[in-house]
């Protein structure tokens, strides 16, 4: 699908839709989940191409059926609706029942691409940074607070934009790029790769552990953390994080698991058993 005289959608329309689209998930429920604010994001195309009001209610329902994908990634689905729904305005002989087969084929590959990418991947390590700054100021500078927020909103938006505009703009082209080139399947495997291994990096300066035991054997003083610090260091931080990514992953709230590690971080201490 390439621009052509028949285009009924501006530049100026673009832009509506992008800024109408702000508003996705406002209306989320667990009905339709991302359906309401997919209706939303979608008026300034839907009363543009379509004159007849017939046609307009008609486009309206077809996206009231249920959606639900990454909601970053989603403005790129929305941009090649965008695209459909001009054609189907136009052209005759387009089947209106593929806009949303197409919907529905891709809230899955970008649900999964969105998540490992934006919130798996992108999430942690400006988390990470942002904890590491504020850990280095004693607790006493908001800097690191801030640029979290707006380095994920910034690229939150800069995602939103580029899906907009390119989603249009390729229209149903770049599905079929997407299928064939394999890149969706490749993104995710390897944003899980990276995530794995910068996430572990950071365990020994954001995890705290340590025994503070230690045993007398003639005139030496032999401290139990040095030594397993010889052996592995920082072997109790990250066999602790391990154990949280165990129950995380037999579908331990993540609530549940921080109020456990206070508490038993609170006895342990009491205890003498951990410094």
């Amino acid at each position: 699908m390439t621009q052509t005289a028949t285009n009924k959608l501006t530049k100026s329309d673009i832009r509506k839709l992008f800024w109408y689209s702000q508003g996705f998930v406002s209306g989320f429920n667990y009905e339709k989940e991302e359906a309401p604010g997919f209706v939303f994001s979608m008026m300034p195309v839907i009363e543009k191409v379509y004159d007849n009001d017939e046609d307009k209610k008609e486009a309206y329902r077809r996206h009231t059926e249920m959606f639900l994908t990454e909601a970053h990634l989603s403005h790129l689905v929305i941009g090649i609706t965008a695209a459909m729904e001009e054609q189907n305005s136009y052209d005759e002989d387009f089947d209106p029942d593929s806009i949303n087969a197409i919907k529905t084929a891709l809230m899955g590959p970008f649900a999964g691409v969105g998540d490992s990418l934006y919130h798996g991947t992108l999430r942690p390590l400006v988390a990470g940074f942002a904890v590491s700054m504020i850990t280095a100021s004693h607790y006493t500078s908001a800097l690191g607070s801030i640029l979290f927020v707006l380095i994920m909103g910034g690229v939150g938006q800069i995602i939103r934009y580029l899906g907009i505009t390119k989603g249009y703009e390729q229209g149903m082209s770049l599905v079929a790029t997407l299928q064939s080139s394999g890149i969706i399947q490749k993104l995710t495997k390897y944003a899980g790769i990276v995530a794995c291994v910068v996430i572990g990096g950071w365990i020994p300066s954001l995890v705290w552990l340590s025994i503070p035991w230690s045993y007398t054997a003639g005139e030496t003083v032999i401290s139990l953390q040095s030594t397993l610090d010889s052996m592995m260091p920082n072997m109790l931080p990250l066999c602790l994080t391990l154990l949280c990514y165990k129950l995380l992953d037999k579908k331990m709230s993540p609530v549940v698991l921080m109020i456990l590690l206070m508490i038993a971080g609170v006895i342990l201490y009491a205890l003498g058993i951990l410094a």
